[in-house]
């Protein structure tokens, strides 16, 4: 299997907290540039007010914060951070551009690429169930745990790439897919709370949602089996369901997405490399 790429750590220690600073990332240990898709942690002065693109970021007691960057964002992103009775000081972030491979898929129930009006509505309802799910904003730091595979297998589809499903562009694909038989056990990548599980969904099938805290979330797709409900606290490790092929889906695999509030990330930056 191919080396990962690490989790993307910033430190954001500031010495001359009155003291107010416009520089680039090389202010404290935020590094200079991030990858598109990147999921960036920080830590600022307690009780520091922390902005990225206008969103206040929550804080917790030892300072850390964590924001997301999407796969379009072109950047620079600039992070604002005010400690308790200083000044502002501001980190501005360069994004590493990616390419985007286009991925076409073929043999997909043609109901499920472009629905009738009456399909549509279930779907748009069951998004905006996914859409409140994601806008989770609790004060769980699971996020900062070293995230771990949710099952083993071959990568076979990845974060970014466009979708072309029976010859028809769709939206580019918001997670990582990977090949495991139907069945296999699906474990928590990190720590949390149940927010959304529901069993068939047009689209995505059996659905998991997990809060990992501070606008960081997973979400499971294509389950043939769900063993947790909403409001379960998990920890890493813990099954959560099984794999299996249910939804728009041509074979068993599990799709593991990510997502900074309504902002997608990958979830192969999160893994540790091996």
């Amino acid at each position: 299997m191919m080396p990962l790429r690490p989790v993307l750590l910033a430190s954001l220690l500031f010495v001359s907290l009155g003291i107010f600073a416009q520089s680039s990332a090389s202010v404290g240990n935020l590094p200079a540039r991030v990858s598109q898709g990147a999921m960036v942690i920080g830590q600022a002065p307690p009780d520091s007010e922390v902005r990225v693109a206008g969103r206040r970021l929550r804080v917790d007691a030892d300072g850390r914060f964590v924001f997301g960057v999407g796969r379009d964002e072109q950047g620079p992103v600039a992070v604002s951070i005010q400690p308790t009775g200083g000044k502002a000081q501001i980190a501005s972030i360069a994004i590493t551009p990616r390419d985007w491979p286009i991925q076409r898929i073929n043999g997909v129930p043609p109901a499920t690429v472009n629905p009738p009006p009456q399909i549509a509505e279930r779907i748009a309802r069951e998004n905006a169930q996914i859409a409140t799910a994601r806008k989770a904003d609790s004060a769980n730091e699971d996020f900062a745990q070293t995230f771990v595979w949710p099952v083993q297998g071959r990568i076979s589809g990845r974060f970014g790439n466009q979708r072309i499903y029976n010859g028809t562009p769709k939206s580019p694909h918001s997670g990582m897919d990977i090949a495991a038989g139907t069945g296999t056990p699906i474990r928590a990548p990190a720590g949390g709370t149940v927010t959304l599980a529901q069993q068939d969904f047009y689209l995505t099938g059996g659905t998991v949602m997990i809060d990992h805290g501070h606008g960081i979330g997973s979400n499971f797709l294509h389950l043939s089996r769900l063993d947790v409900k909403v409001g379960d606290v998990v920890k890493q490790g813990d099954v959560i369901g099984a794999v299996g092929s249910t939804g728009r889906s041509t074979g068993p695999h599990l799709h593991w997405g990510m997502s900074w509030f309504d902002i997608r990330i990958d979830p192969l930056l999160v893994l540790p490399t091996k």
